[in-house]
């Protein structure tokens, strides 16, 4: 497909398609947003499984791990623990749909910069918590914080980055985000074997990635398509000759992204409103499947409660954290594999190695423990089982890490034309957000009652969505944001819903 797109729209693929120092640096400075969100992920299940932290807040579940008698597979099950994590999505949830609005005014560096700002505040109020309250009130700063940078980063990545690169630089997003969570499950690690109150260090150590985003939105300049949203053109035409390189013609660009603003805009509608209409169709259905599908892969929950996940199949405490800083390992060099053959290999093929690749790991783990531990949950798997479960889970988050977690972030980058960009970002995102509070809030439930069945219910979803790919997702390889309307327009399915672009060659 990219190739195609590229014999019949030459002019598109030329301008812009050059790889300079400042897109590089623009580009790995904005994705650096991507390790507030990673650092998360990592430490919630890691504090979770401190005994300190769960004797000063949730001694009802210390109360379980420590009874003669119980249950391996539901001794983290309590309701008031998971709304210590899930809390934060509830936020992110409203954060995501009210960003959409602020960027139309302040655009998308903005919106980083107050993301940025919620998220460091959430990390001081949760280190210096003195009760439940204190925690959920810090969780909810956060799930802000969260909730902006993640709308609009991958938004920001995508317009910044040349065509021909664009997947490489929005991987990166992912790329930091693996960054945070093996930087927080180190932090963990560490932070384990201090007394009383290291859990506050993992939870308070959250500010130093937010201070990194804050300090890169000052730093970085907007994106000329968000400028130019908000009628500042010389300002867009500025911002792009810088990125470009001095000796760049940005005429032609500019050009190609005020028309694609000016064609969006002539029914006078506003951006949701938009996003409803026919020929919007296929990006409605892919800002809700998409980021559904990529929580439904059950590896969320996986970076979540990895350390509890390892306590339940035999390991120690330091074992179980060690484990996750493993895993987290794994999954950041993976997705510095997919930087790498993103734009060579294309999405969809991404995607298909990735899911193949989940479901047997996924229908592996499920045989292993329903062999050896069953659904009493009291027996113990031997430690060459227990190292086999380790290796299989690793490779279950290399098949992650390689297609689903970074090409989440692509593809709802780069499949929205610009006058629906931010809105369907922000439906997508939120749509991502309830799904991981539904998922966060029900997973040890689940586990408890699925027990080893529940990595089995993640592979028949992992199954359905690569089908899903498979059939209904057109490659966008290499084509210009400003052209991505032929892709739709030539698919099988989709192009009953949308028309060839004015201006192009299909």
């Amino acid at each position: 497909m990219g190739s195609e797109f590229a014999a019949g729209n030459g002019a598109a693929v030329a301008h812009g398609g050059s790889l300079t120092w400042s897109v590089v640096i623009t580009c790995i400075v904005a994705a650096s947003g991507g390790l507030i969100f990673g650092y998360d992920i990592g430490i919630s299940g890691g504090v979770t499984a401190m005994e300190s932290f769960l004797k000063q807040f949730f001694p009802q579940v210390l109360k379980k791990m420590v009874e003669a008698e119980h249950n391996d597979y539901c001794m983290y099950d309590d309701p008031k623990l998971t709304a210590f994590t899930s809390s934060l999505y509830i936020a992110g949830l409203f954060a995501s749909l009210f960003a959409s609005y602020v960027t139309e005014r302040i655009g998308r560096q903005g919106v980083m910069l107050l993301g940025g700002f919620l998220f460091f505040a959430g990390a001081i109020t949760n280190a210096a918590a003195v009760n439940i309250a204190m925690l959920i009130l810090g969780r909810v700063f956060l799930g802000f914080g969260v909730g902006f940078t993640n709308q609009a980063t991958p938004v920001y990545l995508a317009e910044i980055a040349p065509a021909r690169y664009r997947g490489a630089f929005t991987a990166a997003f992912q790329f930091f985000n693996g960054i945070g969570v093996l930087a927080a499950n180190l932090t963990n690690y560490f932070a384990s074997h201090i007394p009383e109150w290291g859990w506050r260090l993992s939870l308070g150590l959250a500010a130093a990635p937010a201070f990194v985003i804050l300090l890169g939105s000052v730093l970085i300049t907007d994106t000329p398509s968000s400028l130019i949203l908000r009628g500042r053109v010389d300002t867009a035409r500025v911002a792009l000759q810088q990125i470009r390189g001095a000796d760049a013609d940005v005429n032609a660009e500019i050009k190609e992204i005020m028309h694609s603003i000016e064609q969006g805009q002539k029914n006078n509608q506003g951006a949701f409103k938009r996003l409803l209409m026919r020929e919007y169709r296929p990006h409605l259905v892919m800002a809700l499947a998409i980021p559904t599908f990529m929580q439904l892969t059950g590896v969320i929950v996986v970076a979540f409660f990895a350390p509890q996940l390892f306590r339940t199949i035999g390991f120690g405490s330091d074992g179980a954290l060690i484990g996750a800083a493993l895993l987290g390992s794994v999954n950041l060099g993976s997705t510095l594999i997919s930087t790498f053959t993103v734009d060579r290999l294309g999405r969809k093929a991404l995607f298909m190695i990735g899911g193949i690749q989940m479901i047997i790991c996924q229908v592996a783990v499920s045989w292993i423990m329903g062999a050896q531990v069953g659904g009493g949950g009291t027996a113990q798997l031997t430690k060459a089982y227990g190292l086999a479960v380790l290796v299989i889970v690793c490779i279950y988050a290399a098949g992650f890490g390689w297609s689903w977690g970074p090409l989440n972030w692509i593809i709802s980058g780069e499949i929205y034309p610009v006058e629906i960009r931010s809105s369907a970002q922000g439906v997508g995102i939120a749509v991502s957000f309830t799904s991981i509070f539904i998922q966060t809030q029900l997973f040890l439930t689940m586990m408890c009652r699925f027990k080893y069945g529940i990595f089995a219910y993640f592979a028949g979803w992992v199954c359905i969505m690569t089908t899903f790919v498979a059939v209904f997702l057109p490659e966008t390889k290499g084509v210009p944001l400003e052209s991505m309307g032929t892709v739709w327009a030539r698919h099988w399915y989709w192009r009953r819903f949308v028309s060839v672009p004015e201006g192009s060659s299909c």
